[in-house]
């Protein structure tokens, strides 16, 4: 693997699948990119029960679907100052780089989840299933936004 290569790849980039979760409390939004990397779309959305279990099924995913690395949505402050919730998912990502041996990158996912809402409002999607789907769709254009940055030569996290 040349210099070059080998670089792109500690930083996530190359071929295969990435994997996309935005986490929460209650459930994890959980989004698949195509094998070149260039379009995200929604997979699940898991219902947590215990990080044994999610983990285990995280494995699952990551092995049925060949994944190469995982973006993991960063909720910053509004200011980009990493507040409580931004440490808590730093303890999280490391929990998921430990259970997986996969790069995990930190990406901002400031405002995805307003996004999420809005795309979903107008797409007239109703009360009941955007509640079943935000998570997914926040995941998806976490995803999105990390794919289309590495394709504009931009660095992750």
């Amino acid at each position: 693997m040349s210099d070059s290569t080998a670089g792109k790849a500690e930083r996530g980039g190359g071929a295969g699948r990435t994997l996309a979760l935005d986490y929460g409390d209650r459930r994890i939004g959980i989004a698949l990119s195509d094998e070149l990397g260039l379009t995200a779309r929604p997979l699940m959305t898991l219902t947590r029960t215990s990080w044994p279990a999610d983990l285990d099924r995280l494995r699952g995913l990551i092995r049925d679907h060949d994944v190469r690395r995982i973006v993991v949505g960063l909720p910053l402050d509004m200011d980009g100052r990493r507040g409580g919730r931004a440490r808590l998912t730093g303890t999280i990502i490391e929990k998921i780089r430990g259970a997986t041996g996969l790069p995990v990158i930190e990406w901002d996912e400031r405002l995805t989840t307003v996004q999420a809402e809005r795309l979903l409002i107008s797409g007239d999607v109703s009360r009941a299933r955007r509640r079943q789907v935000i998570d997914q769709v926040a995941a998806v254009i976490l995803l999105q936004a990390w794919l289309d940055a590495q394709h504009a030569g931009g660095t992750p996290g």
